[in-house]
């Protein structure tokens, strides 16, 4: 070993590099060691712990050659060492005695019990012994100081790692079977969505929430479980619990997370927005991806959850970007975004498309076929006053009359008379499959055409919900209930209402097959945008021409259900009144809401919908019917959608390597029984056609 004294001669200390000691090379002669306190603290204590532990035997006769005369060369006698101190060792090349402890642990101004003698010079006064009991001192003295700090560096189980080192094997594989089955319970509960606390966690509790009763179903059904269980787990507090699945938890998001953004690698990615609001009302932005990954496989992934302060664009761009930041996400390789039309931020995240789209053109906004298009465009006609009061009173009706299960069966009856009595009178026909059992279907934001439903319920059972809320005003349970029931039998019966009704369910109607087609798994983007196609065909034309048998069907169900239908050339006269705007019937109801609420749904489609040439250039890879989609142009087309990914040059080779692409794919068996573009890409990478996989990366 090098250079074992590191002190210069100006006493200065160098700088001293952590290095691993040659333990192996250190001389053993306490006479011969190095001064270990210029050392870095951990090669003093790799060098005191190998002395410690290899502590050299003390002599014996043979260690020293004797004279002619038969006497020893030195004036040493090894017989004095038969009862040595633990601590004593003698040096043959210097004739000297050494105190180990003191030597390893000295203080820097030399051994203070005993002077330098046992450290530095060495012992040599055999003739008086007692020194070494005046060297050891007493309790607190130098020596049993030094004699204490070795104890402490050979007890290794003071040190955090001995302790987990030192622990039985059985300790290991309990403490692994209680980690794993949390670890188990904790993923079954995050992936459902569930609570994991209870309300009372105590021992002498019934429940004691979802974690805990679902540990001790799995330690009831697993003897190793149970038996690492009962021992440590359910003895502590329900706070280190709910520590350790908060821990848990957050280690499982990160590595799901890390997951994610590694598989993604530097692949193009789409992002999806939705605004959520937490338990404390504080706004929130929902954050997935979507991308194709290394197999081929599309991947939607959520990434988490944000706060943001309002919801500005300019704050949720911001958000975005520092969740990209975070995840080393950049926001050139977008390729896609997607928003939530019915959110409360509608307006917001049309503005943030917006902003995105000006830092990256490719990143094209796309309706996700996932949700639901009628929730959008009930949204956006909500935005009409008086639509809005309009869905107002639908709900409230539900609330009153849908209540209790007595008003449940009373509208069941008034609607089964009504039919016995239609069919009496020859108004409706008889059928299998006909005058089936209806119930008025609450209006909900989660579920599919629960709006177009209500509606259409509301207007074949409307004489018998009057009656029900009729039986509301006479036999209410207090004046409170009877008092609003009144009030909305009085909005209920008048023209204004109906014709909200009759409008809403003619555009929902036009939509709701659009809607449904939309959340078919099986449905292709052709098909898609041919339906969206017809459904913006069928508004335009009802704006054109709807108005005249629209107003007919309107006043005719009036007619039917007693409600007085106003003179079209007289002048409005809104509820409540306002002031006078000089407007007539005509104008209100064919303008201001007719035409106004079919322009909101037609340029809702239209932004919904607004990249259709892109969808449809998309929809030429889709492998169905041995690629009858396959268009040349189109994907040229769709290439030049993409300036950043394909240059003018690379477009301009294209034309030949597409004839390449579909002579090769068509000639091979392995991809004439695909099904959707998914599909294709997948089979892509299995059979390693490299030089199409491009395509399937946007």
């Amino acid at each position: 070993m090098e250079n074992l004294d590191h002190n210069n001669e100006s006493g200065s200390n160098p700088k001293r590099t952590r290095i691993e000691v040659d333990v192996a090379n250190l001389p053993m002669d306490p006479g011969l060691r190095i001064k270990i306190c210029n050392y870095h603290p951990n090669e003093r204590d790799q060098i005191r712990r190998h002395y410690l532990q290899n502590k050299p035997c003390q002599p014996v006769d043979h260690d020293f050659p004797q004279s002619q005369f038969g006497k020893t060369k030195r004036r040493f006698n090894p017989v004095w060492f038969k009862d040595y101190p633990s601590w004593l060792e003698y040096s043959i090349t210097k004739d000297a005695a050494y105190c180990l402890f003191c030597y390893l642990f000295r203080p820097d101004t030399g051994d203070q019990g005993g002077g330098d003698s046992f450290v530095t010079e060495g012992f040599r006064n055999w003739k008086k012994k007692e020194k070494l009991q005046n060297h050891i001192g007493d309790h607190n003295g130098a020596h049993n100081i030094a004699q204490r700090k070795c104890e402490a560096l050979l007890n290794q189980r003071q040190s955090i790692q001995t302790v987990i080192n030192k622990q039985s094997d059985v300790e290991k594989r309990e403490y692994r079977t209680r980690l794993n089955a949390s670890m188990d319970c904790i993923c079954f509960l995050l992936r459902q969505g569930l609570a994991f606390r209870g309300h009372d966690e105590s021992k002498d509790s019934n429940n004691q929430g979802n974690f805990l009763e679902l540990l001790r179903f799995l330690a009831n059904h697993n003897e190793e479980i149970d038996k690492a269980n009962s021992s440590k787990m359910l003895r502590k507090s329900s706070n280190d619990l709910s520590d350790i699945q908060k821990e848990i938890a957050n280690a499982v998001a990160a590595e799901t997370i890390n997951a994610i953004i590694k598989d993604i690698g530097d692949s193009l990615f789409a992002i999806i927005v939705d605004e959520s609001c937490d338990m404390s009302t504080k706004e929130q932005m929902a954050i997935a991806l979507r991308y194709v990954d290394k197999l081929g496989h599309v991947n939607e992934c959520f990434l988490g959850i944000t706060h943001v302060n309002n919801t500005s664009a300019v704050t949720l761009k911001s958000a975005i970007e520092e969740v990209f930041n975070k995840h080393s996400l950049s926001i050139s390789r977008l390729r896609g975004q997607g928003y939530d039309g019915a959110s409360n931020m509608r307006g917001e995240l049309n503005g943030l498309k917006t902003l995105i789209l000006k830092d990256n053109p490719s990143a094209y906004y796309v309706h996700c076929f996932a949700h639901q298009l009628q929730l959008t465009l009930v949204a956006v006609a909500k935005n009409h006053i008086q639509i809005a009061t309009f869905f107002n009173l639908v709900a409230k009706v539900f609330n009153i009359v849908g209540a209790s299960c007595k008003r449940h069966d009373i509208l069941r009856e008034k609607r089964n008379a009504e039919v016995i009595e239609a069919l009496k009178n020859n108004e409706i026909s008889t059928c299998r499959g006909l005058n089936q059992e209806m119930s008025l279907k609450r209006l909900g934001d989660t579920r599919w055409s629960s709006h177009y439903g209500a509606l259409v319920n509301i207007i074949h059972m409307f004489s018998s919900v009057i009656d029900v809320i009729e039986t509301i005003i006479e036999d209410g349970l207090d004046s409170d209930q009877r008092a609003e029931a009144n009030i909305l039998i009085g909005l209920l019966q008048t023209f204004e209402f109906m014709f909200d009704l009759h409008l809403m369910k003619g555009v929902l109607g036009i939509s709701n097959e659009l809607s449904q087609a939309l959340q078919r798994k099986d449905q292709d983007i052709v098909n898609a945008m041919k339906l969206v196609d017809i459904s913006k065909q069928r508004l335009q034309v009802m704006r054109d021409d709807g108005w005249n048998s629209l107003l007919e069907e309107v006043s005719a169900f009036c007619a039917k259900n007693n409600i007085d239908v106003p003179d079209m050339d007289d002048f409005y006269q809104p509820r409540p009144r306002r002031k006078a705007q000089n407007m007539k019937n005509s104008h209100h109801y064919q303008v201001e809401l007719f035409y106004t609420v079919i322009d909101m749904q037609l340029q809702e489609l239209n932004s919904h919908f607004e990249n259709f040439e892109l969808l449809l250039c998309v929809a030429c890879l889709n492998p169905d019917n041995l690629f009858s989609a396959f268009n040349k142009e189109k994907l040229i087309r769709l290439a030049q959608f993409y300036p950043s990914d394909f240059s003018t040059v690379q477009v301009s080779f294209l034309d030949n390597q597409l004839e390449t692409y579909i002579h090769d794919i068509r000639s091979s068996e392995e991809f004439s029984a695909l099904k959707g573009i998914g599909q294709h890409a997948e089979k892509m990478v299995e059979m390693k056609r490299m030089f199409h996989i491009h395509w399937f990366t946007h």
